[in-house]
């Protein structure tokens, strides 16, 4: 995939993102291009941002690290194959977000 493929392919995900934060009436800010960051009412964050040199999306959360590369269909964590949207739901959950869905 090239630099535009993948910038194409993460606004798109940005975008389905913050659909879903709002449609649960979250918290969240765009500080740059290709970064979102959730905020929690506990001063707590999520932040997710693109990663051109390595063609990942990473996620940063109270519970760790995650970098997600796509398979072609969908982004996948590169340790255990968890799809990118239900990771976050459920790192969103855990974080007292309450249910998120990303459609």
């Amino acid at each position: 995939m090239n630099d535009s493929e993948f910038i194409r392919l993460t606004d798109t995900v940005f975008a389905r993102i913050q659909q879903g934060l709002e449609e649960a009436g979250l918290d969240f800010e765009l500080p740059a291009d290709g970064i979102l960051e959730i905020e929690f009412d506990d001063g707590g964050k999520i932040v997710i941002n693109r990663h051109s040199a390595a063609r990942e999306i990473w996620v940063a959360a109270r519970s760790g690290g995650f970098h997600f590369r796509h398979d072609g269909s969908a982004w996948r964590d590169t340790r255990d194959n968890t799809e990118l949207f239900d990771r976050l739901a459920t790192l969103v959950a855990a974080q007292g977000g309450g249910s998120v869905n990303f459609g």
